[in-house]
């Protein structure tokens, strides 16, 4: 007989939980020179799953699950001192500039649009 759908969702969800640790967000330290460098990283993660019977009696089950990280910064333990060093993302900034350059272009051509409409 096979599991209910219920027992392998919570062993989805489990294995989630198990994969969204403290480790997955702060790698492990390293020491150089006296100083001490803790990187970190944004994790985000999602599970869902369900099952189901037909009328026929046939039963269904399925799941997924995802898990999305990117470099976040990094502490920087020096002479006591901590500081945070943040991670420079060139495709999030790539991305943001051509985000606000579409923006521009797109009311850039509705100003000009509309000056060609009034000047006649």
């Amino acid at each position: 007989m096979t599991e209910q759908p219920a027992t392998r969702v919570s062993e989805l969800v489990a294995a989630t939980r198990d994969a969204l640790t403290v480790r997955r967000v702060f790698g492990e330290p390293y020491e150089r020179e006296g100083v001490t460098v803790i990187p970190a990283a944004v994790v985000r993660g999602v599970v869902g799953g369900g099952g189901g019977a037909d009328d026929r009696g046939q039963h269904g089950e399925g799941g997924g699950f995802g898990l999305v990280a990117r470099p976040a910064g990094a502490y920087v333990i020096q002479d006591g001192a901590v500081r945070w060093r943040p991670a420079f993302d060139l495709n999030r900034t790539i991305g943001l500039t051509a985000a606000v350059a579409a923006v521009w272009l797109l009311t850039a051509s509705r100003r000009g649009a509309g000056r060609g409409a009034r000047s006649r």
